[in-house]
């Protein structure tokens, strides 16, 4: 799970070896199980909100010392979970998610004065380990039943928005904007 101390600490290590921090790409989150909110203890909850939204505010809140030197681009990991609530029993990592979502613009206004770009990338139906934990072959094919391109996504399929958002070349002008990244599943 998140804790305060050590994810400052990743961020600090990292810029202090390099002597600099160019970039920061918050991409930790899980939904922790499948569990209703009726269900969920207060354990449960915190882990969700640690893991999935106050890292992303520690990370960041770590990495603008640095950045503020030079400028730099920080891009956040939300989830299509954010735009639809999430399905069952991940309610509140959908929450969690919209919070990085609003985050992420709220930020981007605060920390552009110092050449500080803030975006985020939101996927939709991801093949990753994410799913094999946490959603059945049925959910599964009930999720991706739902994707306009009729297939789940790739990490693969996620890189070059991560890429395009990191290049001052390609995206300067972009920011406190939320990329969604789903096969067609949410258009906006």
């Amino acid at each position: 799970m998140a804790n305060h101390d050590s994810v400052g600490a990743v961020v600090e290590n990292t810029a202090t070896h390099f002597r600099r921090l160019d970039g920061l790409i918050n991409n930790a989150g899980d939904m922790l199980g499948r569990v209703p909110t009726e269900d969920s203890s207060e354990t449960h909850d915190r882990e969700v909100v640690d893991l999935n939204s106050l890292s992303v505010v520690w990370a960041c809140r770590a990495a603008i010392p640095w950045m503020k030197r030079e400028g730099g681009v920080i891009i956040n990991t939300s989830s299509i979970a954010a735009r639809h609530g999430g399905g069952g029993g991940a309610v509140l990592y959908a929450a969690a998610k919209g919070f990085v979502s609003t985050f992420t613009k709220g930020f981007a206004k605060e920390v552009i004065k110092y050449g500080v770009r803030v975006n985020a990338v939101s996927p939709g139906v991801i093949k990753t380990r994410f799913h094999e934990r946490h959603s059945n072959e049925e959910q599964m094919k009930a999720m991706v039943a739902t994707v306009p391109m009729g297939r789940a996504g790739t990490p693969d399929d996620c890189v070059g928005t991560y890429l395009f958002l990191a290049s001052d070349v390609m995206s300067g002008y972009v920011t406190g904007q939320t990329i969604e990244v789903n096969g067609g599943q949410f258009m906006i």
